[in-house]
């Protein structure tokens, strides 16, 4: 298995990753059965946080607007 410094590890280069033999190594299958089950953690931590970018982008934007709108009150000296 190639791992380059810098680059992030994707779930299908674990689901892919492979590992020579050795006597008395470890059993493939759990292995392998192990690799899927962090694989599957990297998908699901990938989706949070593309989740989690997607609304700190919505909310940023809305503070954007909110600033935006609100910015000329204290120039006119409301407090909305």
């Amino acid at each position: 298995m190639i791992y380059v410094t810098g680059e992030r590890v994707q779930a299908y280069q674990v689901r892919s990753a492979f590992f020579d033999t050795r006597w008395r190594g470890l059993d493939p299958a759990q292995v392998h059965d192990y690799l899927c089950r962090v694989a599957d953690e990297m998908d699901r931590l990938h989706r949070e946080l593309t989740t989690a970018r997607t609304e700190s982008e919505r909310v940023r934007q809305a503070l954007r607007q909110w600033q935006s709108r609100h910015n000329g009150c204290r120039r006119r000296g409301h407090d909305d």
